[in-house]
């Protein structure tokens, strides 16, 4: 069984499209093209058919009033309850679910877990067969699959980059702006930011800081690389220089500040190339990133190891190459707490979610805007539509910043 998934796997590698036929928009231009991959799909699926058998019956699909497949949920507890992927349901006033042996069940809204887009589902009638967790921590490398409710394999990839968090007002923040444009050893200050830990240890503009803790700051990268694995609340030590002379400042580290909108459609635009996105598809707290390539109505499922066991549940398809699971240990803690009230959630969703869904991407109506001296100032968004325009600023960035590294690459080059 293992050699013969070994070699699906390892065929995949070469075929970064195999997948189910129905759910890829595969160009195959022949009848032999055509019937040579289905022949592989079906091996891959057979490879797979045992690895997913438990978790399968752990999986439903959840569909509106009409019968279409809004998404994913997991069974979880005593088998009387789902998690699913709120933003995806949101929307329906009716839904029901179907397991492996396709019978229709009742369920109603429970409550939801509006900071990680996740809703819990009551399910009527008999319990089903919940997920059984492993907790083990992930690898790098580590293969994962994903089980549709009838066994079959909805995706697979690998672990691309462990366990971390997605919320950008969860991390670290120093409060300094440096400048680009100087060249010398460490960071020059160009801004301080006035409510920040770094103005409260006395930091000022025109100052250089040359270390962080025990690293040495060559640039603005390392400055806040510096940062990572430090938690707001914490306290860093810098080495600053000042005119001719250097002092150390104690500073304490606050949260990253939300920012103002960020008109981001050429972001979405980069990101849907590889196929359709979730309408949520990042801010989440605890996540494990992998490039398994599943359809944003394929949220919400377990996820699955080589051995069968489920490791998490599938967050959002987020562009071409990642995908977000919800480790085991943080489904698990999440279900100790007490979900929002559907009826307070839905409320929210009215304001959150009046979106023209196209192409996998919300799309916020436009609101006229008074002008002129009497205009009024604009209603502070919600945290959670701040924070995923924080991300997709960070994601933008980081977007630029490899672009500069292929750039500097090419210059290095001549």
């Amino acid at each position: 069984m293992m050699k013969l998934l070994s070699r699906a796997l390892l065929l995949g590698l070469f075929l970064p499209g195999l997948a189910l036929a129905q759910q890829r928009d595969v160009p195959l231009r022949s009848a032999k093209e055509r019937q040579v991959f289905e022949e592989q799909t079906a091996k891959l699926n057979a490879a797979f058919g045992t690895v997913l058998a438990k978790a399968a019956s752990a999986t439903v699909s959840v569909r509106d009033a009409g019968g279409k497949r809004l998404a994913f949920g997991t069974v979880v507890g005593d088998g009387s309850r789902i998690l699913t992927k709120w933003s995806e349901i949101a929307n329906a006033d009716e839904i029901t679910i179907r397991g492996n042996d396709q019978l229709v069940r009742s369920v109603t809204l429970a409550g939801i877990f509006e900071d990680e887009d996740i809703a819990l589902l009551a399910l009527a009638g008999e319990p089903m067969t919940p997920a059984g967790w492993t907790f083990e921590p992930t690898v790098l490398g580590q293969f994962l699959a994903a089980p549709q409710p009838d066994g079959s394999l909805a995706g697979w990839g690998v672990v691309s980059v462990l366990e971390r968090n997605l919320r950008d007002t969860d991390h670290a923040y120093l409060g300094v702006t440096g400048n680009p444009g100087f060249t010398g050893p460490g960071v020059k200050v160009a801004e301080v930011a006035g409510d920040s830990g770094a103005a409260a240890a006395g930091l000022l503009p025109g100052d250089i800081i040359l270390k962080a803790g025990e690293r040495e700051i060559s640039g603005l990268m390392e400055l806040r690389s510096s940062l990572i694995g430090r938690d707001p609340g914490s306290r860093i030590e810098l080495l600053v220089k000042r005119g001719r002379n250097e002092r150390t400042f104690d500073v304490l580290l606050g949260n990253r500040p939300a920012l103002p909108q960020f008109p981001a459609a050429r972001l979405r635009q980069m990101e849907r190339m590889g196929g359709p996105i979730s309408s949520v598809a990042t801010a989440f707290s605890r996540v494990i990133q992998t490039d398994m390539r599943l359809l944003p109505d394929q949220a919400g499922g377990p996820v699955v190891d080589l051995e069968g066991r489920v490791v998490g549940i599938t967050l959002a398809r987020a562009d071409r190459t990642r995908s977000f699971v919800m480790p085991a240990a943080n489904v698990n803690a999440l279900l100790e707490r007490e979900p929002t009230p559907p009826a307070i959630a839905r409320a929210a969703a009215d304001q959150e979610l009046p979106f023209a869904m196209a192409g996998g991407m919300r799309q916020p109506m436009r609101e006229a805007r008074p002008e002129g001296p009497q205009a009024m100032p604009q209603a502070m968004p919600s945290p959670d539509r701040m924070r995923r325009q924080l991300s997709d600023v960070r994601r933008l960035r980081d977007l630029l910043f490899e672009e500069l590294e292929m750039f500097e690459m090419l210059e290095d080059a001549r």
